[in-house]
C-alpha cells in the first residue's frame, strides 16, 4: 500500500503510528506474499488465486485499524449501557476484516451501501472517531448531523450511502447506484452489502436480476455471521449457499473473518462486475456481540461457541501473528499502539460529549421541499408549533 495512502486515513486515526510503526512505515518496501487462510469455493466461476501480494505497510495498517475498529465498537457497547447511546445499535466486532479487506481492494470511487450494522464501514471510508461518537449520541458534529443514529451513517464525498434500517432495502439502492455509474460511464463499481438474514428477500432478487440483465457493476456481499437475529441460517433457509443464491449470477464464498481472502476476493469482484455484471459475494463471517445491543446474543447459541470463533478465527489476532512472524512489530510494541489507540477513542468520546444537541429546527430540515411555507400544530390542531422554512 502506498504511503499516500496511509496518509489519507490521517481523519481515521487521529493520531500518529507510534514510534515503531512510523519507522517501518517510512522505510520498509518490502513485498510481501500472504496465502489465504482457506480456497475460494467458487458458483460459475474460476476462483482467484489464494496467494494476495501486500507489503509490510498493508500489514500494519491492517492491524492498527482494526483494532481501531475494535476498540470503538467495544465503547460504543459501553455508552448505550450508560444510557448515552439510544435506540437501535448493532456492533460489527468479529467482522472487521470484511470492512478493512474490502477498502484495500477499491476506491473511494467505488460505492458501497450497507444495512445498519455499519460504524466500521463509515470509518474504513474516510469517516472519523468524532463524527462516530457524535452521530451515536445524537451531537450536531455527527456524520447525520446526529439525527440518523446509529443505523443511519452516511458519507457521500466517500461514496458511502448508509446505513439502512429496512431489511434489504439497501440491495435494489446499491444496484440503482451501480446503474448511474454505468450510465455515467464511471469505470466504478458498487457494493450492497446486506446479511444472512436479508438473503432471502424478495426485492434482493428482483434487484439482481435487472443487474444482471443489464450488466450493471453492482458486487452483492452477503456478511453472513449465521444468525438473522437470533434464528440460525439453517432454521431460515433452505440453503446456506448463498454465494450460489444469484442462479445465473456467479458467486464466491469467502473467508470473511481474513482480511487477505476478503481483498482478494474484493479485487476479484471489481475486474468481473466491471467487464461482466453482477456477482455475489459471501462473507463466511461471525459477531462476537448480540443481533443489537438488546440482544445478549447467548439464548441461542452457546458462550463455547463464541470463544471458540474468537481462539480459532478472530481476524485481528490473524492479522497480529502475521506482523509478529514477519518481525515487522514486537509484541510491546502491539500493546503500545493498542494503549495509543484506547486514548484516541476516549478523547474522542470526551470530544463529542462536548458537543451540542441539533437545534429543534433541524427537525424539519431534509424532510420538506423548502419555501412552501408549510405550518405545523400540534396533534390536536389547536397549538401552532413552528412556521417550516
Amino acid at each position: 500500500m502506498a504511503l499516500s495512502r496511509l496518509t489519507s486515513r490521517s481523519n481515521i486515526i487521529t493520531r500518529p503510528f507510534s514510534a515503531a510503526f512510523s519507522r517501518l512505515i517510512s522505510t520498509d518496501t518490502t513485498p510481501i506474499t500472504i496465502e489465504t487462510s482457506l480456497p475460494f469455493t467458487a458458483h460459475l466461476c474460476d476462483p482467484p488465486s489464494r496467494s494476495v501480494e501486500s507489503s509490510s505497510q498493508e500489514l500494519l495498517d491492517f492491524y492498527r485499524t482494526m483494532a481501531l475498529m475494535r476498540r470503538m465498537e467495544i465503547a460504543a457497547d459501553s455508552l448505550y449501557k450508560a444510557k448515552l447511546i439510544r435506540g437501535f445499535c448493532h456492533l460489527y466486532d468479529g467482522q472487521e476484516a470484511v470492512a478493512i479487506g474490502m477498502e484495500a481492494a477499491i476506491t473511494k470511487k467505488d460505492a458501497i451501501i450497507t444495512a445498519y450494522r455499519d460504524h466500521c464501514i463509515f470509518l474504513g471510508r474516510g469517516g472519523s472517531l468524532h463524527e462516530v461518537f457524535s452521530e451515536l449520541m445524537g451531537r450536531q458534529a455527527g456524520c447525520s448531523k446526529g439525527k440518523g443514529g446509529s443505523m443511519h451513517f452516511y458519507k457521500k464525498e466517500s461514496s458511502f450511502y448508509g446505513g439502512h434500517g429496512i431489511v434489504g432495502a439497501q440491495v435494489p439502492l446499491g444496484c440503482g447506484i451501480a446503474f448511474a455509474q454505468k450510465y455515467n460511464k464511471e469505470e466504478a463499481v458498487t457494493f450492497a452489502l446486506y446479511g444472512d438474514g436479508a438473503a432471502n428477500q424478495g426485492q434482493l432478487f428482483e434487484a439482481l436480476n435487472i443487474s444482471a440483465l443489464w450488466d450493471l457493476p453492482a458486487i452483492l456481499v452477503c456478511e453472513n455471521n449465521h444468525y438473522g437475529m437470533g434464528t440460525a441460517e439453517w432454521r431460515a433457509s433452505k440453503s446456506p449457499s448463498y454465494y450460489k443464491r444469484g442462479d445465473y449470477v456467479p458467486g464466491l464464498k469467502v473467508d470473511g473473518m481474513d482480511a487477505f481472502a476478503v481483498k482478494q476476493a474484493c479485487k476479484f469482484a471489481k475486474q468481473h462486475a466491471l467487464e461482466k455484471g453482477p456477482i455475489i459475494l459471501e462473507m463466511d463471517t461471525y459477531r462476537y456481540h448480540g443481533h443489537s445491543m438488546s440482544d445478549p446474543g447467548s439464548t441461542y447459541r452457546t458462550r463455547d461457541e463464541i470463544s471458540g470463533v474468537r481462539q480459532e478465527r478472530d481476524p485481528i489476532e490473524r492479522i497480529k501473528k502475521l506482523v509478529l512472524s514477519h518481525d515487522l512489530a514486537t509484541e510491546k510494541e502491539l500493546k503500545d499502539t493498542e494503549k495509543e489507540i484506547r486514548k484516541e477513542v476516549d478523547d474522542a468520546i470526551a470530544k463529542a460529549k462536548d458537543c451540542p444537541m441539533p437545534e429543534p429546527s433541524e427537525l424539519f430540515t431534509n424532510v420538506y421541499v423548502k419555501g412552501f411555507g408549510t405550518e405545523s400544530f400540534g396533534p390536536d390542531r389547536k397549538e401552532f408549533k413552528a412556521s417550516l422554512p
